[in-house]
């Protein structure tokens, strides 16, 4: 952290890869490989291995906030989720920064540290802080994703955009933000902080509204009581 970094691109040059991702990524699945060699495996940086006989796969982010954290920007995290039979069932997100462990276990509620954590009681979209984030290719940013930032610029009291998704879905857990949407994600930017919002009482859904979000492609997470609201606004712009 704030040290030489190594730096490189994948799809366009704001789609950053460090030394660090690839690190962390191979540490964490030399650990999971050593003790659950048959669970699947599916890491952003190009780990893959399909599950042998086990119902169990890791979906992993080692780096969510690469950009940031290649800048020295503070707001960065390690995502892992773990699904059973394709449903997310327990989700840990941890931001080295403020030392903040998230947690989720299927059922069993949403915890940040020791504590438990639910998100807001906000019921107003005109009220509420949101959050969204942008795709890596420019040429689709300038599409949808910047008319519905205006719609909810618009409807919203304010909108913040931090640059990692994982985070930005903690915080509608723990209730920092009241809702929280974005485009053309990946199941390892949503798998464990979406269930971490489920856990704490919120909502998750695709942008419709009526599909679930697990494949990243469209993301809507709120505290439930501005859901529809957000909805709305995302079909009306």
């Amino acid at each position: 952290w704030e040290s030489e970094l190594e730096i490189d691109t994948k799809s366009s040059e704001v789609d950053l890869v460090t030394d660090v991702d690839r690190a962390c990524e191979a540490r964490i699945v030399e650990g999971i490989r050593a003790e659950r060699p048959d669970d699947g495996i599916l890491a952003e940086e190009g780990s893959a291995y399909e599950a042998r006989g086990s119902a169990w796969r890791w979906v992993i982010d080692p780096l969510d906030g690469t950009t940031n954290y290649a800048h020295g920007y503070p707001c960065f995290c390690v995502s892992i989720g773990i699904e059973r039979d394709g449903q997310p069932a327990l989700g840990v997100v941890y931001n080295p920064i403020l030392d903040e462990l998230y947690r989720a276990v299927r059922g069993a509620g949403a915890f940040r540290n020791d504590r438990a954590i639910r998100v807001s009681p906000e019921t107003r979209l005109g009220r509420s802080l949101l959050s969204t984030g942008f795709a890596y290719d420019r040429r689709d940013a300038s599409g949808p994703d910047l008319v519905h930032f205006e719609a909810f610029l618009r409807a919203g009291r304010a909108v913040r955009r931090d640059g990692s998704a994982a985070l930005d879905l903690c915080a509608v857990a723990c209730g920092r933000f009241d809702g929280y949407w974005e485009l053309r994600l990946k199941p390892w930017d949503v798998s464990a902080g979406g269930l971490i919002v489920q856990e704490a009482g919120g909502r998750m859904s695709d942008a419709a509204g009526t599909g679930a979000p697990w494949s990243g492609e469209e993301v809507v997470a709120s505290n439930g009581h501005i859901h529809d609201a957000m909805l709305q606004v995302l079909a009306r712009s």
